[in-house]
């Protein structure tokens, strides 16, 4: 199914050297800096139940598509969630019915980057050369169930297979981190480490908001009542992810925009955050002042900061309500830069210990906003293409894009933003492909020496992330 050159450019000239430069990096190490795995399948180490859990149920870019074409998340087995966001019992789905649903319509992938990540999950794992339909579900699912039960897909055994050298989570800001602490107690060498997502303490609209202040004065041991223990308490919980392997914090704004409010008017703006008297535009702005405060910590305990805003998230509310968030309906939307980030820039922009990565789903900001930003301010990375261009097209667009104004340096390499632990080496292998591509076109076109590429190359693939995340 999958040929040895996929994703190498036409040209013979140019794909040749594609060719040379992807066997210098195809089995570097993995540096997952960013990703949404569960932590707790490195703690326990337990056998995956079935080929639908591993596959299907935890991965929204398999289910949104099947959703799109009408058929229901029940018949996949989707775990449902009340209103309030408690788990409730799971839909109870035979999973190898839910794999038959799956493989009879495996053609509406035909195209996108999830049939690229599947296929080579299935050729490099299990063998599986011919290509998945209703036909063959039930001998794909058999093959896959029984190698699940044997030690070699344990979640740590495929953590090594995939050469994977660090796994970065995204946890809560007032996560115990217990999953982390009893993979630390059992002495497994594997390098799992938490990544701090505050978005839950800091969008008053986010469900259970007044809650999770609450719980965070508990854990933190401060009063969040005011602007001063509610700083406090962050500063306390960054340091403990921080002590727990932590390099990175990660926000998850609608907007890019941030303030730099006086200590009167942020203390004010807090108060009725806190009491739940919000004004108009209170929301937008005390998440803007919190992510020039999180820039400030940055500043202060040197934890890579970065940005994913641009999403609406949750569009469909029947989904929504029925089962939770991150059911894939999240939404790209538009989303401003240069005006938005001024006030943080012009404030921690210049600082030599502050590392900022900013991501977008707005492509046309790469070569009008992004680019020119991360090709000026020192602290500025751009971040690879991510979600909905988290594809061949989208890497391609992002290098053309991107590298003629921020270069190569002012990138972070590769991230694969999964939830899906297979799915990790086929989107890292895509990333180098796409890399080697490029860089094998500049040669034949004779705007970089080969001995260049081969230089840039390693750095897009291991240097440049692990300095970006200080890995």
């Amino acid at each position: 199914m999958l040929h040895e050159h996929r994703l190498f450019p036409a040209d013979a000239t140019a794909r040749a050297i594609a060719v040379k430069l992807y066997e210098t990096i195809k089995d570097a190490p993995i540096i997952s800096p960013h990703g949404h795995t569960d932590p707790s399948w490195f703690a326990e180490n337990k056998p995956f139940a079935n080929p639908t859990a591993l596959f299907l149920q935890p991965d929204h870019y398999i289910f949104r598509m099947l959703y799109s074409q009408g058929i229901s998340l029940e018949s996949l087995g989707i775990p449902q969630q009340g209103a309030i966001g408690d788990p409730s019992a799971a839909q109870q789905v035979d999973p190898r019915e839910a794999w038959r649903i799956f493989a009879r319509n495996y053609f509406l992938f035909r195209g996108t980057p999830t049939r690229m990540w599947i296929d080579y999950a299935f050729q490099t794992l299990f063998g599986l050369n011919e290509r998945l339909s209703g036909d063959n579900a039930d001998e794909y699912y058999d093959i896959i169930d029984k190698a699940l039960q044997t030690p070699e897909f344990l979640p740590r055994s495929l953590f090594d297979r995939f050469r994977i050298e660090v796994l970065a989570t995204t946890d809560a800001a007032v996560d115990t981190l217990s999953w982390h602490q009893q993979i630390r107690d059992s002495g497994w060498k594997g390098r799992v480490v938490p990544t701090f997502r505050p978005d839950a303490v800091v969008d008053a609209e986010y469900l259970g908001f007044r809650e999770n202040l609450v719980e965070l004065g508990k854990v933190s041991g401060e009063d969040v009542s005011s602007w001063k223990g509610y700083l406090n308490a962050l500063r306390s919980r960054r340091a403990f992810f921080k002590s727990m392997g932590a390099t990175a914090t990660d926000h998850g704004h609608l907007t890019a925009m941030t303030a730099d409010l006086s200590l009167a008017e942020a203390t004010a703006l807090y108060e009725r955050i806190y009491a739940g008297r919000l004004a108009p535009g209170d929301v937008e702005l005390f998440q803007a002042q919190m992510l020039t405060e999180m820039a400030g910590m940055s500043v202060e305990d040197g934890l890579t900061m970065q940005l994913h805003p641009g999403s609406v998230r949750n569009h469909n509310l029947k989904v929504y309500q029925q089962f939770g968030r991150d059911k894939g309906c999240d939404i790209p939307s538009p989303t401003e830069y240069v005006r938005a980030l001024r006030p943080l820039l012009s404030k921690y922009g210049n600082e030599p210990n502050f590392t900022f990565i900013v991501f977008t789903l707005d492509e046309s900001t790469f070569s009008r906003e992004l680019a020119p930003l991360a090709g000026h301010y020192p602290c500025l990375k751009l971040g690879p293409p991510w979600w909905f261009h988290d594809s061949p097209e989208g890497m391609m667009r992002f290098r053309e894009t991107a590298t003629e104004t921020a270069g190569f340096y002012n990138t972070v390499g590769f991230n694969d933003d999964t939830r899906a632990l297979l799915s990790i080496p086929a989107r890292h292998d895509v990333a180098r492909r796409i890399d080697c591509a490029f860089l094998g076109r500049l040669v034949a076109e004779h705007r970089l020496d080969e001995n260049e590429a081969f230089e840039v190359v390693q750095d897009l693939t291991v240097n440049l992330v692990r300095k970006a995340y200080r890995l």
